[in-house]
């Protein structure tokens, strides 16, 4: 369903504490797992407002974009800056079977989950099996 190890997370995380600077967005945690006949994502996006997180789904790659803005007012001296800022990405590749037009988002208590239902044409069905004498000739 999705890419599970990102390799540039870890060089990431030096080059932020080296040059004190973002290189490339950042990426958000996220937990993904299925359940039933849906796929969940989670995405821990504390302190960001629901407004600027963007979803979008373009040939079975889905895109995840928010932005966490300094809580400071302008020309306020801020004294320590801890918390992250800017704009957070993630991509996941979606796989054929699950149904990208069917995708449910919400965001409660920093975390954006998002419910990504399995394909009718992936889910496992049982199929009839006839009779020796059930057959039936087909007219054409």
């Amino acid at each position: 369903m999705l890419m599970r190890t990102d390799p540039f997370r870890d060089f990431d995380r030096l080059a932020q504490q080296v040059f004190g600077s973002d290189a490339r967005p950042s990426a958000m945690p996220m937990d993904a797992y299925r359940s039933g006949d849906d796929f969940l994502v989670h995405f821990d996006l504390p302190g960001i407002d629901p407004e600027t997180i963007e979803l979008d789904v373009e040939r079975n790659v889905l895109n995840v974009r928010a932005e966490r803005r300094s809580p400071a007012p302008e020309g306020a001296e801020m004294l320590l800056a801890e918390r992250p800022e800017g704009t957070f990405t993630r991509q996941l590749f979606l796989g054929e079977t699950l149904d990208a037009d069917r995708i449910d988002a919400s965001y409660e208590a920093g975390v954006l989950t998002l419910t990504i239902p399995v394909a009718e044409r992936a889910k496992p069905r049982r199929i009839q099996i006839s009779g020796g004498g059930d057959r039936r000739q087909l007219s054409g």
